[in-house]
Formats: C-alpha cells, sequence, structure tokens
C-alpha cells in the first residue's frame, strides 16, 4: 500500500528530508509551505531529478492544507530558524503560533497520522502540538535526541580516530543547552567511555555537543542546520513505515515515566507503525537524575510561556 508523507515547511530541513525520502523511494509527499511558489519550485525540481536518480515516487508542492488529507505521516519543520546569538527558547513568541495552526489542520485534513515535530525550541514545540492537535501522545513527538546522540558520537569517534559506529550512547532531556549524556552507558567498542577518556576531555566534547548547533548557525551566518537533522528525521519515518520498533531518544510528553508528568522531553523510544510503541526508562546515576530533572524544570519554563 502506498504511503502518504506531508512535509510542512519547505525550508531546508523540510526539502533536504523530501529528497531524502523520495530518493529511498519511501513515500509520496505533499511539501507545504505558505510560500507556494517556494514549495512548488522544490517540488519540481526534484521531480525532474527522478528519472536521473531512478525512482517513480511523486511529490507535490502546495500551500492548501487540503492537499494532506489522509496521510500516514505528517513532519512539521515550519517555522523561523535560529539567527547567530538567538537561543532556542527565544524562538517561543516566534514559533508557537505557526505550530498551533499548523497542528490545528493536521487535527482537520488528517486525523489518524503520526506526527513528528522538528520545529524549534523543539521539545516546548512537540508539547503545543500535542495538546493542539488532541492526538495520543504515541502519535506526536519531536526529533531531538537522535540527532544530539549524532553529533556526541561523531565528536567522541573523532578525537578517539576510531569508526563512529564503534560508539554508543544516549542523549536525553532537552534539545538545547541543557540536554544530557548518559555518560554511564556510553560505550566505546562495548567499554565504558570513562575508562578511554579523560573526564575532562570529555567535558570539553559534551560542551562542543550542546553548542553544536549555536556553533553551526554562527558559520552559516543565516539558517541552520539541515542535512543532520533531516537524516535524524529520515530514520525515525523508516521505523514507522517499517515497524521496525527500533529504539530512538524522542521528545514525547511524559505520564509518570521517570517521575515526570505533562512535560516533553527527550527519552528513549521504540518507534513502530503506531508511532511511539514503548517509552525505555534508563536507570540513571544520580548526576544524571538530577540533570535530567533540571532538564525537564527548564522546558516546563518555556511550556509555561506557552
Amino acid at each position: 500500500m502506498t504511503k502518504k508523507i506531508s512535509i510542512i515547511g519547505a525550508g531546508a530541513v523540510g526539502a533536504t528530508l523530501a529528497q531524502r525520502l523520495l530518493e529511498s523511494g519511501a513515500s509520496d509527499i505533499v511539501l507545504l509551505d505558505i510560500a507556494k511558489n517556494m514549495a512548488v519550485g522544490k517540488a519540481l525540481d526534484l521531480l525532474d531529478a527522478s528519472p536521473i536518480v531512478g525512482h517513480e515516487r511523486t511529490i507535490l508542492g502546495t500551500d492548501d492544507y487540503k492537499e494532506i488529507k489522509s496521510s500516514d505521516i505528517v513532519v512539521i519543520t515550519a517555522g523561523f530558524a535560529r539567527k547567530p546569538g538567538m537561543t532556542r527558547e527565544d524562538l517561543i513568541a516566534k514559533n508557537a503560533w505557526i505550530v498551533k495552526g499548523v497542528s490545528e489542520n493536521i487535527k482537520r485534513y488528517s486525523p489518524d497520522s503520526i506526527v513528528i515535530v522538528v520545529t524549534n525550541p523543539l521539545d516546548t514545540m512537540t508539547y503545543l502540538a500535542y495538546k493542539t492537535t488532541g492526538f495520543k501522545r504515541e502519535r506526536v513527538f519531536g526529533m531531538a535526541g537522535l540527532l544530539d546522540a549524532s553529533r556526541f558520537i561523531y565528536l567522541i569517534a573523532a578525537e578517539l580516530k576510531i569508526p563512529r559506529s564503534a560508539v554508543q550512547t544516549y542523549m536525553l532531556g532537552s534539545h538545547g543547552d541543557t540536554m544530557v549524556p548518559i555518560l554511564s552507558k556510553t560505550y566505546v567498542s562495548g567499554k565504558p567511555i570513562s575508562g578511554i577518556m579523560t573526564k575532562e576531555k570529555l567535558g570539553a566534547i559534551v560542551k562542543r555537543t550542546c553548542e553544536r548547533g549555536a556553533e553551526i548557525v554562527g558559520l552559516l551566518g543565516s539558517g541552520s542546520a539541515y542535512y543532520s537533522p533531516s537524516a535524524a528525521v529520515f530514520k525515525m519515518i523508516n521505523a514507522a513505515l517499517e515497524d521496525t520498533k527500533e529504539a530512538f531518544v524522542a521528545s514525547v510528553c511524559l505520564e509518570g515515566e521517570y517521575g515526570l508528568k505533562d512535560v516533553a522531553i527527550g527519552v528513549p523510544c521504540k518507534i513502530g507503525r503506531n508511532g511511539i510503541e514503548e517509552i525505555i526508562e534508563l536507570e540513571l546515576s544520580e548526576e544524571e537524575e538530577a540533570a535530567f530533572r533540571k532538564s525537564a524544570k527548564v522546558i516546563k519554563s518555556s511550556i509555561d510561556i506557552l
């Protein structure tokens, strides 16, 4: 059965995600943006590449929400990108009304869809989308920890000059400055990272991981990261389409897990055809537990602004 994925926002993340999905043959795409001409233009450009790449999928560029009707998955990338010096929290006032409007249209036209949020500040926007759609929490989650862990893995592997595939880790908490690397469960070729890298060096890598998004924003000058975020969303979508039940850290509204309620925050989840199939509760060290609760407190303060 042909699957349908709608991407709301035809900016760099949305368009790159569309390319990944089309060229993998994963699904047909609707690319929606209030800037209709941009969505239409990018869709035509991607279609022109299809004979070269060799796929038969279709993509429609539009500004009409009726076109997202009966989507299996809807991805929200719409919103303002960070500018140099701007924190994710600075984006709340700018992006909340956008995500709320998008969520209302998803509820109207694709009430049975899975919703993946990418718009920043990620955890706050995920909470807003969850509350606005009224969907079960299993069907509304945000992409965050998978990207943050990937950045952490890359930096560890680069420092140790080892294959990236040799590093395993989790990055919980917010998609922001208070993200929580779970060092007690970070391994290199099955060996604890604590026995391989000094605390000082590891601390420096953690700091750079937390600042990686801002580092990229500063270098680009305009816009933010899009290759890695689109790759992370693509991975989550594939897990849902193929029902792999693979475990990723995603932002989801907790209902007692980790002792938290009514807050969207990054935790390990198994993702399958129903969205979040299971929330995995890791055993955290005292230091990790404290950092995780601090991260939740920061997210809640952002939610309160809503």
